[in-house]
């Protein structure tokens, strides 16, 4: 906040008493509020901008009428996804003209709890790229699994003390608020005496569920496939986030929702993005960049990573280039291809963010000891072996680009007295093994469509309990591929014929790295090489396999208690 001395400064640098702290001359400034273009100087003093028009400064940068906007805001991604740490992250998107994220920690909290929180927080403080926290809402997500740790409404309540904590993240329990639940109502509740934005989570959520969904507080939802449930969900009051990651693509589809008359609610937003496509393609800059080449008006696209999510998320002080603004600023010189060659944060140039030193990652470690030390696994009874109770079982189908999963009935392979792996016919093995407390709990069927010929893959990226989970040809190759990741602390594996043919450890909760950028993006890229080498057909197999333990996803998932009907919300057997 600034001191009265700063703001009365600011007035006279705005009034033109006095030169501005710096200049930026003859910029093209995308005006959020009337959705046009304005020529004219950015003046900033200190951290804000404190006029537009025609200013002279101490400093002044020659724009040579580039375009200028706001600094892009981020309104719904879990960190943890991109496998860096929340500083190592910021580093990475804030080149590509973002300064603002907001996240929802649930990953980590699922494995760590409040702590977990907490040292996401401890590791993003005083970073040129704001991060700010929604508390998790659902950890665990469901009773049909066993996470790290559980966040009950006392527990919510002293997270959203925290600093830069300003929501209630999504509420996936879509049933539990539907059969009002009391452990929901009591978070709702708290969300209401305190006065914060919920976030939604409820795909494919219609009719009169949805009236009594969004009637409980929620907001928001990011989980739409298709325009009909885009359009439902606006109409009943919710900001749309059209989601644009790594697995989840929905753009394309959504796009012809947004029209000038409803744009103003839209919001574009990544929800999950790993380390290559980031440092490749960038963040929302790429998404922006997608979203003109689909046809939408560029400067409606940028009102969607701007001032809108700033008005969604009520945070005043961003979002738009105007007097009283923070001097988040992003400059680049095509309205229809958006690349950041310059950004500014609080009025300050940055060229890259502040990194982590090796003593403050080990003063983290020392206060956090549980989020580096959180592998606990029961290898003593591994096995993956499926007796035989049948003929058909149920099998998760994957679906090309989307977190969505049928629920197939198919004959399975049998030799002898188990159901095996079939290749030839596309059936892979799934597992999830339970992680947090070795309890031996071990979840097995079968998946179609991710298209092993061979080997195994595993990961401790499981949403959002974070078991470990591994899909497999053989069983060998999945128990060593377990055996791999457990060893790391967590992490990521893909194995062959008894062979490690890559790897990536993940320290940092068996969800992220501490180790740079481009070292991760290295990592993981010859670890999909690898999997494509065993046949595999999805471009992104990790990614898609950490979310086929989620059981509020439909509609068939694997827990480390076994198959669960998500449209039921119950468990169900393999045999049919």
């Amino acid at each position: 906040m600034e001191t009265k001395s700063e703001f009365a400064r600011r007035i006279r640098q705005a009034r033109g008493e006095e030169a501005a702290d710096c200049v930026l001359k003859n910029c093209r400034i995308v005006d959020v509020f009337c959705g046009d273009i304005v020529q004219a100087d950015v003046a900033i003093c200190g951290e804000m901008i404190a006029g537009i028009g025609s200013y002279s400064g101490v400093k002044e940068i020659e724009c040579n009428k580039s375009y200028i906007s706001p600094g892009f805001l981020e309104g719904h991604i879990h960190v943890e996804s991109s496998m860096l740490s929340p500083n190592e992250f910021a580093n990475t998107v804030l080149s590509h003209g973002t300064t603002t994220v907001i996240c929802d920690p649930h990953e980590i909290a699922n494995v760590a709890g409040k702590a977990g929180i907490e040292y996401m927080l401890a590791e993003s403080n005083d970073h040129a790229c704001d991060l700010f926290v929604m508390a998790p809402s659902c950890v665990p997500a469901t009773h049909l699994e066993n996470s790290g740790a559980a966040l009950d409404v006392i527990d919510m309540k002293d997270v959203c003390g925290y600093p830069r904590v300003i929501g209630i993240a999504e509420m996936m329990n879509y049933p539990g608020v539907l059969f009002a639940d009391t452990g929901v109502l009591d978070k709702l509740l708290l969300s209401q005496g305190l006065g914060l934005q919920v976030d939604g989570h409820a795909p494919g959520l219609n009719g009169k569920d949805l009236q009594a969904y969004v009637g409980a507080g929620i907001r928001s939802d990011h989980e739409c496939t298709t325009a009909k449930e885009a359009r439902e969900k606006l109409r009943a009051g919710m900001f749309l986030f059209i989601r644009e990651g790594s697995t989840a693509k929905n753009l394309e589809a959504l796009l012809p929702v947004v029209t000038e008359r409803n744009s103003r609610r839209c919001l574009l937003v990544t929800d999950d993005c790993h380390p290559g496509d980031l440092l490749t393609d960038g963040h929302l800059d790429r998404i922006l960049r997608k979203a003109i080449s689909l046809g939408l008006d560029p400067i409606t696209a940028i009102q969607m990573v701007t001032i809108n999510v700033s008005d969604c998320f009520l945070l005043s002080d961003r979002g738009a280039v105007a007097p009283g603004y923070r001097a988040d600023l992003v400059l680049f010189d095509e309205l229809s291809d958006i690349r950041p060659r310059m950004v500014f944060s609080s009025g300050r140039q940055v060229e890259k963010g502040q990194l982590t030193t090796r003593k403050q990652k080990a003063a983290l470690l020392e206060k956090f000891p549980q989020v580096f030390h959180s592998v606990h696994v029961d290898l003593q009874n591994l096995s993956f072996r499926i007796p035989a109770e049948g003929e058909t079982g149920r099998v998760i189908g994957v679906q090309k680009d989307q977190l969505v999963t049928d629920s197939l009935k198919v004959a399975l392979t049998i030799k002898g007295d188990e159901a095996v792996a079939d290749c030839t016919r596309d059936l892979l093995k799934i597992a999830v093994i339970e992680r947090h407390r070795a309890t031996g709990n071990i979840g097995l069927g079968f998946v179609r469509g991710v298209g092993l010929q061979r080997g195994a893959l595993a990961s401790s990226v499981a949403h959002d309990s974070h078991n470990i989970i591994v899909i497999g040809a053989d069983d060998k190759d999945m128990e060593l591929a377990v055996r791999t990741v457990a060893g790391f602390g967590g992490g990521l594996a893909v194995v062959a014929e008894g062979r490690v043919m890559a790897s990536l450890p993940l320290q940092v909760a068996g969800l992220m790295s501490t180790a740079p950028a481009q070292e991760v993006a290295g990592a993981f890229s010859v670890l999909l090489g690898a999997a494509s080498e065993l046949g595999g057909q999805v471009a992104d197999p990790f990614m898609l396999m950490s979310f086929l333990a989620l059981p509020v996803i439909p509609h068939l998932k694997m827990t480390d208690l076994g198959l669960v009907d998500v449209d039921a919300f119950e468990s169900v057997g393999l045999w049919v």
